[in-house]
């Protein structure tokens, strides 16, 4: 079989992650570090742009990756508009959306920006996002929230979410389309998605919505209680933005976003972290019993991922609250960048077909 290198980017609020694979293997792994120093004089995450691709070039040449045999370069997606789960071909409307995000900015819309940049000097080259946060395959009676100023959007870990589910369906002998599926990621955002036969029919909204508190998320807060603060005037807009998200959740209460931090002082014998701690393995529970009914209680697996997932006494007590409704698979961490470069692989093969954004 011809050998196929696949690059795949995927940048993070603090973070760029970088890999090469040669068809299925891993040739190059980096998760470069970038300090609040280093991202101070940007003022928008879109202007970390040159940052981040000179030093994933840089990187790249000093490992001595020949960028000529790269046949396809796979970046995270970013806030984009809604748009069913897939591979994209990056073009110029992905482009202007990344650039001027309709829903905001995160350091996602970095990947398919640096992807196509880099494409631009290597001929033989194309460059995809994969399942990016906004992948929408919601029910219709789920985007009703209560209120028709407020719909519910579907924002969340669609790329790990997906490549775990269908991780669990290859190990059982099945099509990731024959399966209900509850999904759990924990990390610095927390969403839980019910997979209905290849759909993610429900799903938290996890960037700065509803669903469990997560380690600097606030989560859903008491309606009542958050409309009279914001308008206390105590207040600014971006103080109470900031309170739900980066400065709320865990570290709002313990003073740290660490959940290994935190491990360590429950483990010291600190009963408050213990019951915070606690408390949003609990909200956690909570939301999965929500997606149990939304699948009509017929549900051949709950997936459980994410960086918090290493810690087995967190995974414990969900599985303590939800292990009556169907099996329990703990999948610690996230391999998003082996889904990138295995989508980008597929993609060179003729195995699947881009799709276009509009």
């Amino acid at each position: 079989m011809k050998e196929v290198r696949i690059l795949a980017i995927n940048p993070g609020s603090t973070s760029t992650k970088i890999a090469v694979f040669q068809n299925t293997d891993p040739v190059f792994l980096k998760n470069l570090k970038h300090t609040t120093e280093e991202l101070a004089p940007f003022i928008k995450i879109t202007d970390q742009f040159h940052y981040r691709k000179d030093i994933i070039l840089q990187q790249l040449q000093e490992a001595e990756i020949q960028m000529d045999n790269i046949l396809a370069v796979v970046g995270r997606g970013g806030l984009l508009k809604p748009i069913p789960s897939g591979i994209y071909e990056i073009n110029d409307t992905m482009i202007n959306d990344l650039v001027h995000s309709p829903l905001g900015e995160h350091a996602s819309n970095l990947g398919g920006l640096i992807a196509h940049d880099i494409v631009q000097a290597m001929p033989n080259a194309n460059a995809y996002i994969v399942d990016p946060i906004v992948v929408d395959e919601m029910d219709e009676i789920a985007r009703i929230s209560g209120h028709p100023l407020f719909e519910r959007l579907s924002i969340f870990h669609a790329l790990n979410q997906k490549a775990v589910a269908r991780e669990y369906a290859r190990s059982v002998y099945k099509k990731y389309e024959e399966l209900n599926l509850i999904v759990v990621h924990l990390g610095g955002g927390i969403t839980i998605g019910a997979h209905q036969k290849g759909r993610v029919i429900d799903v938290n909204q996890g960037l700065d919505g509803d669903g469990p508190f997560t380690p600097e998320r606030s989560g859903t807060l008491p309606v009542g209680a958050l409309i009279r603060l914001c308008f206390s005037g105590k207040y600014t807009l971006k103080e109470v933005l900031r309170m739900n998200k980066g400065e709320g959740g865990m570290i709002s209460y313990l003073g740290t976003n660490d959940a290994a931090v935190v491990e360590k002082m429950v483990e010291s014998g600190d009963q408050r972290a213990e019951l915070i701690y606690q408390a949003m393995a609990y909200q956690v529970a909570k939301t999965i019993g929500e997606m149990y009914t939304v699948l009509k209680c017929e549900v051949d697996a709950i997936l459980i991922t994410g960086g918090i997932a290493y810690d087995k006494n967190f995974v414990n007590w969900i599985q303590e609250r939800v292990f009556k409704l169907a099996p329990i698979h703990v999948y610690p961490g996230e391999d998003e960048m082996r889904a990138l470069a295995m989508n980008g692989l597929m993609a060179v093969r003729g195995e699947l077909t881009p799709k276009q954004y509009l």
